[in-house]
């Protein structure tokens, strides 16, 4: 990854923006596939699809490691909250709600 100071134009920049973007969909396809491999597990040992506490470690991880970075906390915790829902939706199709739905 280049520095954006680096970076002279705007070309620069999208080649470096859409690089990046590759690089976050390939980290979103290994986290999904992480996530399919957490529901069979949890369907052996008995888990839930939802584990409240656990979702609330991941946000407040997320949010201290953005505001480490100098990333918005808020837009971290918006965007994991949103990313947790789907994996959870997605465990939930392996698992069923769990909850008795």
């Amino acid at each position: 990854m280049k520095e954006p100071a680096t970076l002279s134009t705007m070309e620069e920049l999208r080649v470096e923006i859409d690089a990046l973007d590759r690089q976050l969909i390939a980290l979103l396809a290994h986290r999904t596939r992480l996530v399919a491999r957490a529901a069979e597990i949890k369907q052996v040992v008995g888990l839930p699809a939802r584990i409240p506490e656990r979702v609330e470690d991941v946000v407040a991880k997320v949010r201290a490691r953005a505001a480490e970075a100098g990333v918005d906390d808020g837009l971290a915790e918006r965007l994991w909250r949103d990313m947790i829902e789907h994996f959870i939706a997605q465990e939930e199709q392996v698992l069923g709600k769990g909850d008795g739905q």
